[in-house]
């Protein structure tokens, strides 16, 4: 039985075993426009690219920087590879873990151009934790605990060809300003 997965752009490619070379934008940016958040529980599909899209964007409203809107808006696309697993279950999957950041370090590394320090992964989760909440109270109707105010994001439901879209051309953007700024 093949230990790979067959690619959007029809790359056998092992998520245990992860080669960079295998990892292209369009493959992530395909899936992630699929794939819903909160396990398809929300009332109307909102996609984990549009949940990447809009963490980005909010990075920007924040003044971080290119590197780290780059972060956020790659902050889940291991979920190309893995899925996007609710965070009870994952919890409970020994080994997902390591395997999503084996890919996700390969990602940074390949996309952003290093792996991010353990401070600006958790701005990065600062971003996604309020994103979250934000998501949840106008999807869901429902308050995950105390969430941060963010910039002005609808949360709306769109095709997943248009979000795959949004991503690769904020990722053609972002990617222009890293240039910019390593020059």
């Amino acid at each position: 039985m093949a230990q790979y997965i067959t690619t959007y752009t029809g790359i056998h490619f092992c998520p245990t075993e992860p080669d960079a070379d295998g990892i292209r934008i369009e493959d992530i940016a395909h899936s992630l426009s699929m794939l819903c958040r909160a396990n398809g529980h929300y009332k109307e599909f909102y996609s984990v690219a549009d949940h990447s899209i809009d963490c980005a964007v909010e990075a920007q409203a924040r003044g971080l920087g290119p590197y780290t809107a780059m972060v956020c808006l790659l902050h889940d696309a291991a979920e190309a590879y893995t899925s996007d697993i609710p965070r009870p279950v994952k919890r409970e999957l020994h080994g997902i873990y390591r395997i999503e950041e084996r890919l996700a370090v390969l990602i940074y590394e390949k996309f952003a151009g290093k792996e991010p320090t353990h401070a600006e992964l958790a701005e990065v989760k600062r971003i996604d934790d309020a994103m979250l909440f934000q998501e949840f109270r106008k999807n869901m109707g429902e308050k995950l605990g105390h969430g941060e105010t963010v910039s002005k994001r609808s949360f709306v439901s769109r095709p997943p060809k248009k979000s795959e879209q949004e991503f690769l051309e904020l990722f053609e953007k972002i990617k222009h300003e890293l240039e910019k700024a390593d020059d």
